[in-house]
């Protein structure tokens, strides 16, 4: 009997403590910045999807026949070239720009190639300040032969804009107590060499574009780039720009006799 009564006494104090835990505590994300000096360490190539092309996508025009296709221009490699870049219209340090969310990217890549730390928590916890970061840099038109996407692997000539030299800064925020000053900068660091950003990056297999390196405030040739790379020089670049290597200045050069030869600068000119 007196068992019986112990055992229902104990189950009583059980269930009381149940019910009468204490409040869960959460304390407060408290947040920390740290800027990011970057430096290319090998050309990064625009790609960004050209406005003829998303209006095409947002009101398609009608199918053409074999007459009206022989009647267009099917490329027009200065404006692609100026297609392929991401500017801003306001007068600022530089006139490129590239969606942070490609550094972002980087860094969750990266993740996965560091024991110990996962690709979402990286995801979750770090920002990227700002929608888009400025880059220093001076484009140059870059012409190569692709194959299309396609089940047949067509042949095609992609023209982009590349920077053989580049730079950039970027603010990254993280909750203090998660990470620390070093840890961003090596994930970074790492993101940089194992990823890159951009087309034909390292992340991708093939191509080793768009690989940078992390480098103090003073390093000598970030400082360059930045006084001397800035809107300015891009401005002009984009009106006027050089050939990258021979391979484009030699179908470039083709391209414009072509035109004159068949009667369609004036086209080119203007559309």
């Amino acid at each position: 009997m007196a068992s019986a009564k112990r055992t229902a006494k104990e189950s009583s104090a059980a269930v009381e403590s149940l019910t009468r835990t204490d409040p869960v505590r959460i304390e407060p994300f408290r947040m920390q910045e740290i800027r990011l000096n970057i430096l290319g360490s090998s050309p990064l190539i625009f790609n960004r999807m050209s406005e003829k092309a998303k209006r095409e996508l947002l009101f398609p025009a009608p199918t053409k026949n074999s007459a009206a296709k022989r009647g267009t221009l099917k490329h027009n490699p200065l404006q692609e070239y100026r297609d392929s870049l991401y500017v801003r219209r306001e007068d600022k340090e530089t006139r490129i720009v590239f969606p942070s969310p490609g550094f972002k990217g980087a860094a969750m890549t990266a993740a996965l190639e560091i024991p110990g730390v996962f690709k979402t928590t990286i995801g979750r916890l770090l920002q990227v300040m700002g929608w888009q970061v400025p880059i220093w840099g001076v484009p140059q038109i870059y012409m190569t032969g692709v194959k299309s996407a396609g089940m047949n692997k067509t042949p095609d000539i992609r023209t982009r804009a590349i920077l053989p030299e580049w730079a950039t800064a970027l603010v990254v925020r993280y909750p203090i107590g998660a990470f620390d000053p070093a840890s961003i900068g090596n994930l970074f660091a790492a993101a940089g060499q194992v990823c890159g950003i951009g087309d034909f990056r390292q992340e991708k297999g093939k191509g080793s574009f768009g690989l940078f390196s992390l480098v103090p405030e003073g390093d000598e040739n970030f400082r360059r780039i930045v006084a001397s790379m800035g809107q300015e020089s891009q401005d002009a670049a984009i009106a006027n720009p050089e050939a990258f290597d021979a391979e484009t200045a030699d179908l470039w050069q083709w391209f414009e006799e072509e035109l004159v030869n068949r009667g369609r600068r004036e086209e080119a000119l203007h559309a």
